[in-house]
């Protein structure tokens, strides 16, 4: 499966973005999907994913109540909704998918471009 990510940009403290995660090539209702990030000088984190079976959600602790993971089976895709951003939630996100949810990048399979998010103070 091929990942397309796309929604990043250039946004103030507190203000909002959704980025998306397009699948190709393949449907993704056989894996898990994931969205990572990686601030420069940084070891790229894990951030939230979800079961597209179930659609059983998990997040990182620092997002929990301002980010939401979700999925539109018919588009075959995977957003991130990102509320009450922070600058220190500025880095390049990445989607991901696999076939187990895990917070280390390794066994993610499938990997998108990444897009940048940049939030101001």
């Amino acid at each position: 499966v091929q990942l397309q990510a796309s929604g990043g940009g250039l946004v103030q403290a507190g203000g909002s973005l959704r980025l998306s995660c397009a699948a190709s090539g393949r449907t993704f209702s056989r894996y898990r999907v994931a969205w990572f990030r990686q601030a420069p000088g940084k070891e790229r984190e894990f951030v939230a994913g979800i079961r597209w079976d179930s659609g059983t959600t998990y997040y990182e602790e620092s997002v929990k109540g301002r980010f939401t993971i979700s999925r539109d089976n018919a588009k075959n895709t995977v957003y991130l909704q990102m509320n009450s951003l922070k600058p220190e939630d500025t880095a390049v996100y990445y989607c991901a998918a696999g076939v187990v949810v895990t917070t280390i990048p390794g066994p993610w399979t499938n990997w998108g471009q990444g897009t940048q998010v940049t939030v101001s103070s």
